[in-house]
């Protein structure tokens, strides 16, 4: 179950950025190495277009979500249970963003939260120490 969650947030990662960089990046990325980031006039209330596309794409959560993916991935090749605590923050996060944004892929993230969760707690079942019985 860890393997799929990690995989999911992979996915999830790859699908985000690259679909970003590909369909919103190309028509702002000048503006974002002219300096127009770092108009004093703007905010994050009223975001211009090159701004609001920076944080979807480059900006976004997109690549460290692929980081946790892989990050994951490795633990479980090594035998390493990840803390659950990282589970429980991504699930707040995509519970949150799938009540706001539904229908949309949040849901795979709320998927791969709760897979990761119940492996990691497989996982540290299957670790701990057998009871000792005193006769």
């Amino acid at each position: 179950m860890i393997k799929w969650a990690g995989r999911i947030f992979v996915f999830l990662g790859i699908g985000h950025t690259v679909l970003s960089l590909v369909l919103v990046a190309p028509s702002h990325a000048a503006s974002w190495f002219s300096g127009d980031l770092w108009r004093p006039d703007e905010g994050v209330i009223e975001m211009s277009p090159s701004m609001a596309a920076y944080w979807l794409s480059v900006g976004g959560f997109g690549v460290p979500l692929l980081v946790l993916g892989f990050t994951v991935l490795w633990m479980h090749r090594r035998g390493i249970v990840p803390p659950g605590f990282l589970g429980w923050a991504i699930l707040a996060w995509a519970v949150v963003n799938t009540v706001i944004l539904l229908p949309s892929p949040w849901i795979l993230a709320v998927v791969g939260s709760v897979l990761y969760l119940v492996g990691v707690r497989r996982a540290e079942r299957a670790a701990a120490p057998e009871p000792v019985l005193s006769s």
